[in-house]
């Protein structure tokens, strides 16, 4: 029998639910203010449109690189704000970036990979730069640091983050899928860690997927994914995918 997600024609006009907004985020790493300058205008934005429901889909990717790692996840684990997005859907997916935070906080010598691409400004923003000058590379003592200053309640968030979400026409990942298997089958590391074998594949996946983890100057769409992860820690441009109906636009910082 065929997989019902495989086997799905393809869809040229995708849609979400009648009446519903979504706003997908792509990867933030660690930018406090572009994600709050995001919110703002997203929150414009719905109090602009009044759709009858909202759903913010953040693609994983929150921490690491930029300088407030820690800020982004509190705001994420806090929910939708007061105003026009506060009866909104609020959904976090996980990214390589979290899974990678998880494995050093089970295993100092994780930090050996994850530091060279962002931890160390992470575990930074938890501790506090005067106790990271003091540090002198000992993975095992970082480690403790962190485990020592992490709230609680962060690392519930970030261990129960899910890997996918789907709405309407479109799957929400982090990286991507793998080609021709059911989206039902996917194994998780690949929604994580996934790149050309995704990217360069043409065909349709049973939804569109919506996706960050590959940083591009710009959104790309093709007829099959929409990648949004715009390198906000380096650029400065944070991007979010308005969808509606079967329309789609952009807002960034």
């Amino acid at each position: 029998m065929k997989d019902e997600n495989v086997s799905r024609p393809f869809i040229a006009n995708p849609s979400v639910p009648e009446g519903c907004s979504v706003y997908a985020i792509g990867d933030i790493h660690g930018r406090l203010d572009l994600l709050d300058r995001l919110l703002n205008s997203i929150a414009e934005d719905v109090a602009a449109t009044s759709p009858l429901q909202v759903a913010v889909v953040f693609l994983g990717d929150v921490v690491d690189r930029g300088a407030d790692s820690c800020g982004v996840v509190e705001r994420l684990a806090a929910g939708p704000p007061a105003g026009s997005l506060s009866g909104a859907q609020w959904l976090c997916l996980r990214g390589n970036h979290e899974e990678a935070m998880l494995d050093f906080l089970g295993d100092a010598a994780a930090g050996r990979s994850w530091f060279p691409w962002g931890g160390v400004e992470t575990v930074r923003s938890y501790v506090g730069a005067d106790a990271m000058r003091e540090w002198r590379g000992d993975m095992v003592q970082a480690q403790m640091m962190l485990r020592r200053h992490l709230p609680p309640a962060h690392r519930r968030f970030l261990e129960n983050l899910p890997v996918s979400h789907e709405i309407g026409d479109y799957l929400f990942v982090h990286a991507g899928v793998k080609p021709g298997v059911p989206l039902d089958r996917q194994h998780p590391a690949d929604l994580l860690w996934i790149r050309h074998e995704f990217l360069d594949d043409d065909r349709w996946h049973g939804r569109m997927v919506v996706h960050g983890h590959t940083p591009e100057r710009q959104p790309q769409v093709r007829a099959n994914r929409i990648g949004i992860d715009t390198m906000a820690y380096e650029s400065g441009v944070l991007t979010a995918l308005v969808l509606h109906g079967t329309d789609r636009r952009f807002l960034s910082t």
